[in-house]
């Protein structure tokens, strides 16, 4: 369903509750906009859990799907982000336990030391510079490596906090645990990436993580796409 003069609304600065509402009544633009407004966020948070690009991506999609299917029982008692939040969590733990995988601390060295690829993380929808300065992005690429071999508890609580920019009560709440411990948390994951980084993590976090445009576009076309399924589209 679209609205009838929905090419007359401005989704990008509508109030939340309005853009709700619209999505609530099967507005397709209205879902457009939320992930829109979503994905760099909740790609991160499945990606500090899962430690994988394209599981990450599965499990976003998932969490929408989910999260948009019973949106009518979205009350407001918290952000619409923060709820979506805690469906990618629990949609991440529970692919984590599947796979039953773990990251040791030791495992910082050997990221350091090898030849992967970069982690195609998120920052800004459509801020990619190709020409980017070498020294940034080969520090970037080490920041990247460190922050993937953190240990999952420390990793998710330092992309939420850090790079997200997150609450400590944001984060305590998504996450299930007390405030004291997201503090803990993310001393320990400081600590861990200043031995790693040699006290050079904080000058470059502003750029690491480049959000890819074409993978937000993806993720909001494929969720759309599921949620529209045999419907035909206005």
């Amino acid at each position: 369903m679209a609205t009838p003069n929905a090419l007359a609304i401005n989704y990008a600065a509508l109030p939340e509750a309005e853009l709700v509402a619209y999505a609530q009544h099967g507005d397709r633009e209205a879902f457009r906009q939320i992930m829109r407004q979503g994905n760099q966020r909740l790609f991160r948070v499945a990606r500090g859990v899962l430690n994988d690009d394209s599981e990450a991506e599965d499990a976003v999609q998932e969490a929408y799907t989910l999260a948009f299917a019973k949106l009518d029982g979205f009350r407001g008692e918290s952000s619409l982000l923060t709820w979506m939040t805690r469906i990618v969590l629990n949609e991440s733990y529970g692919r984590l336990r599947r796979r039953r995988a773990t990251v040791g601390i030791e495992q910082i060295d050997i990221a350091q030391n090898s030849d992967g690829r970069v982690l195609a993380f998120p920052s800004r929808y459509g801020t990619e510079d190709p020409a980017a300065d070498a020294t940034r992005a080969q520090m970037r690429e080490l920041i990247e490596h460190a922050v993937e071999a953190l240990p999952e508890p420390f990793r998710v609580v330092f992309v939420m906090r850090e790079i997200e920019e997150c609450s400590i009560e944001e984060t305590a709440s998504a996450l299930d645990i007390r405030p004291e411990t997201v503090k803990t948390r993310l001393h320990r994951a400081r600590r861990l990436l200043r031995s790693a980084l040699h006290d050079t993590l904080a000058s470059a976090l502003s750029e690491a993580f480049p959000f890819l445009g074409p993978r937000c576009d993806r993720m909001t076309e494929t969720v759309l796409a599921r949620l529209w399924a045999g419907t035909p589209i206005d």
